[in-house]
């Protein structure tokens, strides 16, 4: 589980053959949208992008809670997500009944999370759109998750999002790099994000990231860390706040555990690490290895820790979890400079505005 990252690296520069090829592949996907070789669909409704030009990482589903947490108590909404590594094909309603093979471990999240709000799931989103609209027709907005590329449907807000610590500006196409999308996308967006930045980033270094990403004038600019709450149990949701007393057994599939681990190195006097694969669907081996990691800590004072992602990946195994002191850390965005009201002004005014206008 364990990366070689130097290894890695060279064998991704090796592969710029692949990027080259990919690069072209993707410049002619767009230019065929942009001359309308290939049709956008729009909808008589407000529809919210949120999406990256990478892949993974870069704090999607915190966003997408995040506009959640802030729209549902004023507006009927939905969240429509592609569902990656499901079992499922097609568009799926999230039900009582849901799993995480079912509809997607992120969309299972946003479900047990916001069991009031609607949440979708569907490959093509042209064609799930309408049925999630046959399903709830009261729904008022849609909030599309990991979107950003499908240009099959046409958002009315795009919000992109990059990473401080590995902005689009500086990344090249997979698999050399990072990104799936050209850099100059950025323009389709109306809302940029730069997410993960140090909490402390000075004005300084926010102008020179402006000046870098070269913002449209149409285009707001935001700039966000990351916030972790208070960690609960993953069956019994009872609190723990988590102390430099406490030894941890971390446990994460996810694209980027780095700021997790960074966030245990401040706040954990010793961590043990187990990392998997993004979206990894864990078995009853790896529950196995995992509590035999646990043990073999030697420590009166220690837990396991996942992400809210993992933790509906590993709910199946409920009956051998609710035994353990396995615990889950919540995480959301933080606006830097003040600007968390101008960001969710900016996300009513849009619906406001939207459905005044029809």
């Amino acid at each position: 589980m364990n990366v070689n990252f130097p290894l890695l690296k060279t064998i991704r520069i090796l592969l710029l053959p692949f990027s080259v090829i990919y690069a072209l592949v993707v410049f002619f996907r767009n230019w065929c949208f942009d001359k309308k070789i290939l049709a956008s669909s729009s909808f008589n409704l407000p529809l919210i992008c949120v999406g990256n030009l990478a892949v993974g990482g870069t704090g999607k589903s915190p966003m997408v809670e995040f506009l959640i947490k802030r729209l549902k108590n004023d507006f009927q909404i939905a969240i429509l997500s592609r569902g990656y590594k499901r079992k499922t094909k097609g568009y799926a309603l999230a039900t009582s009944d849901a799993t995480a093979l079912d509809i997607g471990d992120e969309p299972m999240q946003f479900h047990s999370k916001f069991p009031d709000v609607t949440v979708a799931v569907g490959e093509e989103r042209v064609v799930a759109i309408p049925q999630l609209l046959h399903d709830r027709p009261e729904t008022k907005a849609i909030i599309l998750d990991d979107a950003f590329q499908h240009r099959y449907v046409r958002a009315g807000l795009n919000i992109l999002l990059t990473e401080y610590n590995n902005l689009f500006t500086r990344d090249w196409f997979l698999p050399t790099g990072d990104l799936r999308d050209e850099k100059r996308s950025y323009k389709r967006a109306g809302v940029i994000v730069v997410t993960k930045c140090e909490p402390e980033l000075s004005l300084k270094e926010k102008n020179d990231l402006i000046k870098e990403i070269r913002p449209m004038e149409n285009q707001q600019i935001f700039f966000s860390s990351i916030r972790y709450g208070d960690a609960y149990h993953i069956i019994t949701r009872e609190p723990l706040k988590i102390d430099y007393s406490c030894d941890t057994l971390l446990v994460t599939g996810i694209a980027n555990p780095k700021p997790l681990k960074d966030y245990l190195d401040k706040n954990s006097r010793e961590y043990d690490e187990m990392i998997y694969s993004d979206h990894y669907i864990f078995r009853i081996d790896d529950l196995k290895a995992i509590i035999k990691r646990f043990n073999n800590i030697e420590s009166n004072n220690k837990i396991i820790l996942t992400t809210e992602k993992d933790a509906v990946r590993l709910m199946k195994f409920e009956q051998e979890l609710r035994k353990l002191p396995f615990y889950v850390i919540p995480i959301e965005p933080h606006f830097l400079f003040g600007d968390e009201k101008r960001f969710t002004d900016l996300i009513v005014k849009f619906i406001k505005d939207f459905n005044y206008q029809t």
